[in-house]
């Protein structure tokens, strides 16, 4: 099996998904041993964000000259769509930030959408080539957007679901720590209620052999 292992948090050794990742990852491997982990920060070493002429290593943009730095950009798009196609199994820390995604979380997410690599297009419209994978992501927040008044703000789940939808990936699951801003205790019980929450979202992927 081959995993790969994303962080987005800017928080450091106070990140609550970044601590929940690596316990996803750790259940996973004590089931399946032998896996293979690919592992990025994209807070220590993040990915450039996009522009025109890293998008043109990609898409067709009627660009056809690029200096040297633009063609590293385009060896990096490679590099990451490559590690994503490979895996069987992503797992995404992913902090909510202003209702949505990390910088550094999207940045990563631009250079894996690719025409021709994890989606195409037809007559119909655009068709996903990525699925057949498993997606657990880690949702940290600081207050409560299951349900509520403030889950109409909830621009982070929704947005990760529909884009790894795109991609045709529709095996998407979260462990969900909320109330991360809400005092300690209620911290506490939001990181306890996510831990108990791994077991089922990998109960699975234990089984993998």
């Amino acid at each position: 099996m081959k995993l790969l292992h994303i962080d987005s948090s800017i928080s450091g050794d106070n990140s609550i998904s970044r601590d929940l990742t690596a316990a996803v990852v750790a259940d996973i491997l004590a089931g399946n041993p032998s896996a293979k982990i690919t592992y990025r920060d994209l807070v220590a070493d993040p990915v450039t964000h996009l522009e025109g002429a890293i998008a043109a290593g990609f898409r067709p943009l009627g660009v056809s000259a690029f200096d040297d730095t633009a063609l590293q950009e385009h060896g990096m798009s490679e590099q990451l769509v490559t590690e994503f196609l490979a895996s069987d199994t992503v797992v995404i820390g992913a902090p909510m930030y202003n209702f949505s995604v990390s910088t550094q979380l999207k940045a990563w997410l631009d250079r894996i959408a690719q025409p021709g690599k994890t989606f195409k297009y037809t007559a119909s419209g655009p068709v996903g080539l990525a699925g057949g994978k498993r997606v657990i992501v880690v949702s940290a927040r600081g207050g409560f957007y299951i349900e509520g008044p403030m889950a109409r703000l909830d621009f982070q789940e929704s947005y990760l679901k529909g884009f790894l939808g795109f991609l045709g990936v529709d095996d998407v699951r979260f462990v969900r720590a909320e109330g991360a801003s809400r005092g300690d205790e209620i911290r506490q019980k939001g990181i306890a209620a996510a831990r108990a929450a791994i077991p089922d979202a990998i109960a699975d992927i234990r089984a993998v052999v």
